[in-house]
């Protein structure tokens, strides 16, 4: 199912047919450094993964990371959606990359559909994200998405903190 499209992307749901992409998004340095290792070493491993995180969310939740994929060339390049986590209040922004397609406005582009589908079809009023206290570009791109620093959290079974960023998705606020 297609989420959105924009100028250069096509957003869509993951089937277990992007496994292949998975095994080699998740296990990109970038990915390892600020997300953790997830453990998918084959494509049976990245299947489990696509069925028991996006796909699960789909059916539990309505929304769920996507896959990105560049329009004309039908190229999957990342990941970026929507997340609901038991330890945070209001649902959260996720996005990740092949480090190849860095640095071209795609994770901005892709973000912002994200951003318009979760205010217009999930009607949320707000937003979250968390990110590695390192992770200066993700740091940057939830700026520009008008995301501002509430806190430090630790997540359960880790030792350090990270950012918990948030906005209001509610016209004219921040």
């Amino acid at each position: 199912m297609i989420i959105a499209e924009t100028e250069r992307l096509v957003i869509r749901e993951f089937t277990i047919d992007d496994a292949p992409f998975i095994l080699e998004l998740v296990n990109e340095p970038a990915w390892l450094t600020f997300i953790g290792d997830k453990g998918v070493r084959t494509t049976d491993d990245a299947v489990r993964y696509i069925l028991n995180g996006p796909v699960k969310s789909y059916h539990t939740h309505g929304f769920g990371l996507w896959l990105v994929q560049l329009k004309q060339e039908n190229i999957p390049i990342g990941m970026c959606g929507l997340i609901k986590r038991d330890l945070l209040e209001h649902v959260d922004i996720g996005f990740a990359y092949l480090s190849a397609h860095n640095g071209q406005g795609y994770a901005y582009e892709a973000a912002t559909a994200t951003l318009e589908y979760a205010k217009d079809k999930v009607g949320l009023k707000h937003i979250l994200a968390i990110t590695n206290q390192d992770n200066f570009r993700s740091i940057r791109l939830l700026e520009k998405l008008g995301l501002k620093f509430e806190r430090l959290i630790t997540l359960p079974g880790e030792q350090k903190p990270i950012l918990l960023m948030g906005a209001s998705l509610l016209s004219g606020n921040s």
